[in-house]
């Protein structure tokens, strides 16, 4: 089953079409590490990580990952994590998953530049909850309600298609 994102504002998959937002510069062949825009490409689904101190265990095919205080997302260049969840170590920048908001309660790893990674080309493109639909920093959000639908038709073999 392929999900696509076709416009600004509209993710489809199988007969749902769920509103969303993405990236606040739009979407981007030339993406870059801090760019605001979401990359223009197909892509594989990775896992689904949640807050279980706030939400429940979404019902999914995909693998689940407990998100936990001491996970982060390196968008360090100079790191060899670079665009990978790794344990927070004080001196590399990084994506702090345990968040304060309700933004990554849920999310799904969406693998841009994952297999032979670029460092640079960026990193922590994910699909996760927004409330009010303002742009991201180049993730695609979706409300709660709708991120769980997509959870329940998701597996590993699925990928999105963002043009």
């Amino acid at each position: 089953m392929l999900i696509e994102l076709k416009n600004k504002d509209t993710l489809i998959i199988d007969d749902f079409k769920l509103k969303c937002c993405i990236g606040k510069k739009g979407i981007s062949k030339k993406k870059s590490e801090g760019d605001l825009c979401t990359p223009f490409g197909k892509y594989k689904i990775g896992n689904l990580y949640w807050r279980a101190d706030k939400v429940e265990k979404p019902i999914t095919k995909l693998k689940c990952k407990k998100i936990k205080n001491n996970m982060g997302w390196c968008n360090d260049v100079r790191s060899s994590f670079y665009n990978r969840e790794f344990k927070i170590r004080n001196k590399i920048k990084h994506e702090k998953l345990y968040r304060k908001d309700y933004k990554y309660d849920y999310f799904i790893n969406i693998k841009y530049n994952d297999k032979k990674i670029v460092k640079g080309k960026g990193s922590a493109i994910f699909i996760h909850l927004t409330k009010k639909y303002n742009p991201t920093a180049g993730c695609v959000a979706l409300n709660k309600k709708d991120f769980l639908i997509l959870a329940k038709l998701l597996d590993k073999k699925n990928t999105i298609n963002i043009y």
